[in-house]
């Protein structure tokens, strides 16, 4: 039993320590591997020239990735009248050696490049994962009037398992930029969520149904309980609901009730008089009439004292409450929006919450799922949030790299989105001039994750 043990132990370690050689190699490595091989190639085969090119899903051509002595997209080939087409169409290697004596594309293309082809080999370039072609490799002009033979294919078929590997990553963060900028251009649509100073964003369907019910119950006069764990922005939620109230114009007064003695308790809400106990040397107005005509934010509201929630409840059921040394009578007019992080069935079962009580502070509830069950929402709040942060930090955005964004969407995201705005303030705070956000200067858990 105890080998059995050590040797997942071990397996683990190994698992682990491989999960971080594989996040060592970035996506630029990659990159620099296919030039590595451009240039490197016609030494290996004798050869004048390599290019790699790559098959375009959106349209019947392949273009230039890269090239000896030419610039990224400078050629496009098409898929149906080229050598390089034909070999990624077909998914074979082909030889020809006696290109200068028949016309086609290369003829095209030697006029735009000022160079004269005799000969070439073309290996497609297939994905690691479905074997389908995504480019190919062209080498030009085998030197000293040879030819290219079945010994030049095997060492380039050899080759292309490399480049499939480093050329799918490159692809992956071409495609991933894209989404990021589509995202980035569409980030003003998101800020029509803004509501006052409030911001929202709200990408995935679970996070726009909710704002739906916000729409809804904002506008009729009923008490709302928002639940979701802690980070996920129970207060946000609720100050949105005020926003888009009748109500908006009037004061939104938040009160944590996990943060006030249970001796003062009673004084937080009804107020007091001058006099009314030791320490009392001024009158003061309680919570209930501060929010007149607005809204009482009660957050954490599963830790308001038993013995404060008999006199809670009456002041609810009548709207009316004096404050403490008084008995003058005084109207409360005021919407309730409590919130918590914790199981208030689970409380009121215990009996640490009064079920009389439960059942008048909301009409409503509103839940916020944790990020991790709203992943469509993280890039979105990533971009959102280093906009915001850097302009409070009167700093450049430096953006971020994809192999960041891609660790993020992966994250579980314990802390939530409270969690996710910490990580993106030290990004923010760490990375130097110049550079972009990067997994090296994030949190040791998100590094570890």
């Amino acid at each position: 039993m105890d080998y059995q043990i050590g040797l997942n132990e071990r397996l683990a370690e190994l698992k682990t320590w491989l999960e971080k050689i594989n996040n060592a190699w970035t996506v630029d490595h990659h990159e620099s591997m296919l030039q590595f091989f451009v240039n490197y190639i016609p030494r290996i085969i004798d050869a004048e020239r390599c290019s790699i090119f790559v098959a375009d899903d959106s349209s019947d051509k392949l273009w230039l990735k890269y090239g000896s002595g030419l610039d990224l997209r400078e050629l496009e080939a098409p898929v149906r009248g080229s050598v390089v087409g034909e070999s990624v169409f077909t998914g074979k290697t082909l030889i020809h050696n006696d290109l200068d004596k028949q016309d086609g594309f290369h003829t095209i293309a030697d006029r735009m490049t000022q160079f004269k082809t005799r000969n070439l080999i073309c290996v497609p370039i297939k994905s690691l994962v479905n074997n389908t072609a995504i480019g190919a490799i062209e080498v030009l002009n085998k030197k000293g009037a040879q030819r290219f033979s079945d010994n030049d294919s095997e060492i380039l078929n050899k080759i292309e398992k490399f480049l499939a590997l480093a050329l799918e990553n490159s692809l992956l963060k071409t495609e991933l930029l894209s989404i990021s900028d589509e995202i980035s251009n569409n980030i003003e649509v998101l800020k029509q969520e803004r509501i006052g100073n409030i911001q929202f964003v709200a990408t995935s369907e679970k996070m726009r149904a909710l704002l739906d019910e916000v729409e809804r119950v904002s506008r009729v006069p009923v008490n709302i309980l928002v639940t979701g764990e802690s980070g996920t922005g129970k207060e946000l939620i609720s100050r949105l609901v005020h926003q888009k109230s009748s109500r908006h114009k009037k004061r939104f007064v938040a009160v944590n009730c996990s943060s006030i003695p249970e001796n003062l308790m009673e004084s937080e809400f009804f107020g007091h008089t001058r006099g009314a106990f030791t320490g009392a040397s001024a009158e003061r107005t309680g919570r209930f009439k501060e929010a007149e005509k607005g809204f009482l934010f009660l957050d954490e509201i599963a830790d308001m004292p038993l013995s404060i929630q008999p006199k809670f409840l009456r002041a609810l059921q009548e709207k009316e409450g004096s404050k403490v040394g008084s008995n003058q009578v005084e109207k409360y007019d005021f919407r309730l929006i409590s919130a918590t992080s914790r199981n208030m069935n689970k409380a009121v079962e215990k009996g640490t919450f009064r079920e009389d009580l439960y059942y008048r502070i909301f009409s409503v509830e509103l839940h916020i799922p944790p990020l991790r069950e709203r992943k469509a929402d993280i890039i979105p709040l990533c971009l959102s949030f280093s906009e915001e942060i850097s302009k409070r930090f009167n700093k450049k955005n430096p953006g971020f790299d994809p192999h960041t964004l891609l660790v993020f969407e992966a994250y579980h995201w314990p802390g939530n989105v409270r969690q996710l705005h910490h990580e993106i303030e030290r990004l923010m705070a760490l990375t130097p001039e110049g550079e972009q956000m990067k997994i090296d200067h994030c949190s040791p858990q998100i590094q570890s994750s």
